[in-house]
């Protein structure tokens, strides 16, 4: 099983070097993981949407005889501007201040955090919400975003582009806090933005595999197989997907009743989430019908031990829980975290366990490698994902399938 492991993440960390939503990796991705299943015998569901695929060739902005180093937002539209460069770091004075047309440097108390796509519905705080429809009303010509590190919002990049988000039609770059302090500087002056980014229509696939024989009853494993643009996305979320198709060959012979289906989720790093939301309207009213989610992410990372966190389990599957967890010392019980696709079933209601590393958990707030180019394979060690699938097993055989 190790092997096969390595050879899978070989496919979709180096034979495939990216897996953005609607981007070709992306649709290679989804190809692969129907062609495995496939020999296992699973009835594959495959539904196909709408998606942006993204690029840029490169970003400059200029004021007088000074560059700035600027990285153009993921899925924004691209811009030629020259304009009179004003600035706002907080919500009152964005609300003051006349920028239409303008170059607009946001800084301060409105970065510190990445603003949620203006669709998304998961999570969207209003002081978010407040800020884009604020931009969307003042309509500057560009926005420049000086952002720092939020490691829990944004991964471990730096900086970070504030807005990411194919719904937004405002286009905006990002820079550093540092060079966003020296462009302060040059508040009141005229400045060429150049942002050579286009929006690509493309579609993308979200799959659902099953085996069993009723439909009231189903255990959902998932794993989100996109991952963020100029990232190998190794434990996001590549070792995730291979936990499912691990479990698609160690579950090849089962013809039980309980339904289990392997969700390879298309959209969690993705502004509109369209796989997730894919399955919320399949899935309408239904969400009785599960007896618990299983999310992996995050995890095979080299270092500690795998983590399983419980949530809202009952004392009997709890039990069962404990058993498996008690069983091996490679893994086990982790605090609560929600930032994962288990979110969506308890949500509704369905209790869950969330599957990563150690390391994550510890660092959540403070790594600096997922959403990077450092998540890539050389950081997953292929035996703990074997675990994983391997307690996975155990744990649903025990509690659901006997």
């Amino acid at each position: 099983m190790t092997q096969k492991c390595e050879a899978y993440l070989n496919k979709l960390c180096r034979e495939i070097p990216q897996r953005p939503v609607g981007s070709k990796g992306n649709q290679q991705a989804s190809a692969f993981f129907k062609e495995i299943v496939k020999k296992y015998d699973w009835k594959i569901e495959s539904t196909p949407f709408p998606a942006m695929d993204w690029i840029v060739d490169r970003a400059e902005l200029q004021i007088g005889s000074n560059d700035f180093q600027v990285y153009a937002s993921p899925y924004s539209l691209g811009c030629s501007l020259e304009a009179e460069l004003a600035e706002a770091g907080t919500l009152k004075e964005l609300e003051k201040i006349d920028v239409s047309g303008k170059l607009l440097l946001l800084h301060g108390e409105l970065t510190c955090e990445q603003l949620m796509p203006k669709n998304f519905v998961f999570y969207n705080p209003k002081d978010h919400q407040q800020i884009i429809t604020l931009l969307e009303e003042k309509k500057p010509g560009a926005i420049l975003s000086a952002t720092g590190r939020n490691a829990s919002l944004a991964g471990g990049v730096y900086p970070f582009p504030l807005i990411e988000d194919g719904d937004f039609q405002i286009p905006s770059v990002y820079l550093t806090e540092e060079e966003g302090q020296e462009l302060l500087m040059k508040v009141g002056q005229v400045g060429k933005l150049t942002s050579n980014a286009s929006r690509i229509q493309t579609e993308g696939l979200n799959l659902v595999v099953r085996k069993g024989q009723d439909h009231t009853r189903r255990i959902a494993i998932s794993a989100h197989i996109d991952a963020k643009i100029d990232t190998p996305g190794a434990i996001d979320n590549a070792t995730g997907v291979i936990v499912l198709l691990l479990l698609a060959e160690k579950l090849r012979d089962y013809q039980g009743k309980v339904m289990i289906e392997l969700l390879p989720f298309n959209g969690e790093d993705y502004y509109a989430a369209s796989g997730q939301m894919i399955y919320l309207e399949q899935n309408r009213d239904r969400f009785d019908e599960f007896l618990i989610n299983i999310n992996i992410d995050g995890a095979g990372f080299h270092q500690g031990p795998s983590v399983f966190s419980p949530f809202n389990l009952s004392e009997d599957i709890y039990n069962r829980f404990s058993e498996v967890i008690d069983s091996t010392e490679k893994i086990q019980e982790g605090g609560p975290w929600y930032q994962g696709d288990h979110s969506i079933f308890l949500q509704q209601g369905v209790p869950a366990i969330a599957v990563t590393s150690q390391w994550f958990l510890e660092n959540i707030d403070k790594q600096e490698i997922t959403h990077t180019p450092k998540d890539q394979a050389g950081i997953v060690d292929c035996d703990k994902l074997v675990d994983i699938a391997d307690s996975i097993f155990e744990f649903i055989s025990k509690a659901y399938l006997d």
